[in-house]
């Protein structure tokens, strides 16, 4: 499939020189003089460079065979993460690189998308928002009710984040994985 640039969007798979590469940033830039043009803030789904490229206005570019598939996350070993197909049972891992801040929201049995490309895990896609439970925070202070207080918390996943005052160790909390931020807290 061939897209144009009037198409990209922030997370647009794109291929160049035949290298699978995610949009992060773009932005539609019409001069005064001369041709409208696209700069663009692309990563590699292989390696995980950034770079920025700035396409022509009309340019078109490949979409890469990118299969997702529904995988439960194992474990972890070194730098590998590792998964299983939940249809199959065949296992394959990830490098911690390609996985990015995605390793803040991982923990044992959860079940996300991972992107493969020519038969190999490059990388996931995450949900929007995770339930992690709080496993290390210290206990709020009696009386400390200034507006938005917030304290440190470390989450089963070893993600640490501000949290508000009120939250106890053992407690389930929404974070957008996008932002990395506390939501809410889940009811039990």
């Amino acid at each position: 499939m061939i897209v144009s640039t009037a198409e990209f969007r922030k997370g647009l798979k794109i291929l160049i020189d035949n290298e699978p590469f995610v949009i992060v940033e773009f932005q539609h830039v019409k001069p005064g003089k001369g041709g409208a043009f696209v700069k663009t803030r692309i990563k590699s789904l292989l390696t995980g460079n950034v770079l920025d490229r700035t396409f022509r206005s009309g340019d078109k570019a490949e979409v890469p065979d990118v299969e997702q598939r529904d995988m439960q996350f194992l474990y972890k070993e070194e730098v590998n993460y590792y998964f299983m197909d939940t249809v199959t049972y065949d296992q394959t891992f990830v490098p911690e690189t390609n996985l990015g801040d995605a390793v803040n929201y991982l923990k044992d049995g959860m079940v996300i998308a991972l992107s493969f490309y020519k038969g190999k895990a490059i990388g996931v896609e995450l949900p929007n928002f995770v339930d992690l439970k709080v496993v290390q925070t210290e206990p709020g202070i009696k009386g400390d009710t200034a507006q938005n207080a917030t304290k440190l918390a470390m989450l089963e996943s070893g993600y640490t984040l501000q949290v508000p005052l009120f939250l106890e160790e053992g407690e389930v909390v929404k974070i957008d994985t996008r932002t990395g931020q506390y939501i809410t807290r889940v009811s039990r």
